[in-house]
């Protein structure tokens, strides 16, 4: 497998665009395009919130009944959620207008917003920028980069990655997009995420993929533990690679997950890192666990603790409020069979052991803990299942960030 330049633009056939269509923002990318040339299977997971936003519930009956999936249309500042029927029919102008103009079935278009909850879409300005984004669509990193940027709210960087990898002797390019600042927990955290493919594959084979991909990746990640009413993760298939059909599992399907996992972690991760107000990726990999859900429990736990977040923020290797948030997990343990380790690219520490603070430098423990990626190693000694989940520090800026969002 191997890192290329690029994004959603990368695999055979794909084209984007990201045009400003001032649904909300003014002087700024806010509607993105991805286009397929061939009809695409399609795959999508969504929010877990039972206040499902419009785009979520136009979405899911899409993948689940529609044939084949051709295009993406999203906007950024209004999230259509909370909207009732007007909402619903604002999904469907969407996809009757994208359909008209780009040859294809309005079936075959999804939708995704996210901005502001309640706000409704006006009608008018998201046709128009449908327009726009047709005639702009092109096939181009930089077209591909144009989307990215144009999904994001309060994100400070727009996030996308490609990478190649050989199924059936063919070469294979996997390619994606998120955004995601704030209102992120896991259990599908609050983002939108698109992930494009030439993979020839099976509807069945490519919804059990990411069924399971997302359990270690993007359900791994928090921010401030606010679970959103617009999660989507969808991926379209498109088969120009011309590979032999992945139609069960085997080899063929192993590599795909593989690259699945890889272009999904980079993506939470970098989401986790741009957490609203956030100075610092907080990881937190557990090792040493009874099981698998333990480990992810435990985990989870600690990057979605706020006082280790605050911790974080300041720099300090305040051990006993990762202790609790381990205690709390649900996961049961022997407080005095646990280790507990602080890393970072300035070094590794011991801090916690037999029950027990370990002897250390609390300046070096500051040292490590002032990097931009700081991990927490958390050794259970019960067994040998592992879960990693990743987080950011919390800020003075979060709360300033969402105490005028609306405005």
């Amino acid at each position: 497998m191997k890192q290329i330049q690029g994004g959603v633009t990368a695999a055979k056939g794909f084209q984007a665009a990201g045009i400003e269509a001032a649904i909300k923002y003014q002087n700024r990318k806010d509607m993105a395009l991805v286009y397929s040339e061939a009809p695409c299977v399609a795959a999508g997971t969504f929010t877990t919130n039972v206040v499902k936003a419009a785009p979520v519930l136009w979405d899911r009956k899409i993948v689940q009944e529609s044939p084949y999936v051709q295009a993406v249309i999203a906007n950024s500042g209004i999230a259509n959620a909370c909207t009732g029927k007007e909402g619903m029919d604002c999904c469907a102008a969407e996809s009757k207008c994208a359909g008209e103009l780009l040859g294809i079935p309005e079936t075959s278009v999804l939708v995704a917003s996210t901005g502001v909850i309640g706000m409704q879409i006006p009608v008018d300005r998201i046709t128009e920028g449908i327009k726009k984004l047709a005639a702009a669509k092109a096939d181009t990193p930089e077209a591909g980069t144009d989307a990215a940027k144009a999904i994001m709210t309060t994100d400070t960087v727009e996030k996308q990655i490609a990478v190649t990898f050989e199924i059936s002797g063919k070469t294979v390019t996997l390619g994606g997009m998120c955004k995601g600042s704030g209102m992120i927990h896991p259990n599908m955290c609050t983002m939108l995420a698109f992930l494009t493919t030439d993979l020839n594959i099976s509807k069945q084979m490519l919804q059990k993929a990411l069924s399971a991909d997302v359990e270690d990746s993007f359900n791994m990640i928090s921010v401030d533990g606010d679970t959103s009413t617009n999660d989507t993760l969808l991926i379209l298939a498109n088969g120009l690679a011309d590979n032999e059909a992945i139609l069960e599992e085997g080899e063929d399907y192993d590599t795909f997950c593989q690259a699945l996992r890889y272009v999904t972690t980079y993506l939470a991760r970098k989401m986790a890192g741009d957490g609203e107000g956030a100075t610092a990726l907080f990881e937190t990999k557990v090792i040493g666990a009874a099981s698998k859900e333990d480990a992810r429990m435990l985990a989870k736990s600690v990057i979605c603790s706020s006082l280790t977040k605050a911790a974080i923020f300041g720099h300090d290797a305040n051990w006993g409020r990762i202790l609790c948030a381990l205690g709390y997990s649900g996961a049961q343990f022997d407080p005095e069979n646990v280790d507990l380790y602080f890393q970072s690219a300035s070094g590794r520490i011991h801090i916690y052991g037999n029950g027990a603070a370990c002897s250390y430098s609390e300046e070096e423990a500051t040292k490590i803990l002032s990097d931009p990626e700081v991990t927490v190693l958390v050794d259970m000694h019960m067994g040998e299942q592992e879960a990693v989940a990743w987080g950011c520090d919390l800020s003075y800026d979060y709360v300033k960030i969402n105490a005028d969002y609306r405005s």
